[in-house]
């Protein structure tokens, strides 16, 4: 079985992301995102583009109140292309069939720090010479990626220094002065 391809782009800002799927033997695609509790919670989409053999193809909304809206178009092979928006710099996706999975993530963005990241099993991280990274998964059904900004890495550092000079004048000093005293 040939996986599916599944291509993701982050925008600069963060705030947001273009993904390009294929969908093959369907005819109905629902846009929904994962809750706490894995069920289906209405993914707020916008410039939804679905296309057979690289031509526009039509189809129909359905946007049931309270629940995913969907499109729904003749059985078939298609690609749907839609921007969404992101919440806490993390990407995830859960798939009924196996997918080739590929994200695009801008150069003031990183997944290098585990401290800060967060990627799923099986992803292949590659920097690009633009200081981008595309970080890819191959045969995946589920994906996700958690990225930070140099601010965020900033602050991180800035914290682990601050809890580094706590540990020191609360823990090593009395210990020394303390170490005198029994001299």
């Amino acid at each position: 079985m040939v996986a599916l391809s599944a291509d993701y782009t982050i925008f600069p800002n963060g705030t947001a992301y273009r993904a390009s799927l294929d969908i093959n033997d369907t005819e109905r695609y629902t846009f929904a995102d994962k809750g706490f509790m894995g069920e289906d919670i209405p993914l707020a989409i916008r410039d939804v583009q679905l296309t057979r053999d690289g031509q526009p193809a039509p189809f129909n909304w359905s946007r049931p109140w309270g629940a995913p809206s969907s499109i729904s178009y003749p059985k078939g092979n298609y690609s749907v292309t839609f921007i969404a928006p992101l919440r806490d710099n993390d990407l995830n996706a859960v798939f009924t069939k196996s997918y080739n999975v590929s994200v695009q993530l801008p150069q003031n963005f990183s997944v290098s720090n585990p401290l800060l990241a967060g990627l799923s099993n099986g992803a292949n991280v590659t920097r690009n010479p633009d200081n981008s990274t595309r970080i890819q998964w191959t045969k995946t059904y589920t994906f996700e990626l958690r990225f930070y900004s140099q601010g965020q890495q900033d602050i991180l550092f800035f914290f682990l220094q601050f809890m580094a000079i706590l540990i020191v004048v609360l823990v090593v000093i009395p210990y020394v002065l303390s170490m005198k005293k029994d001299d």
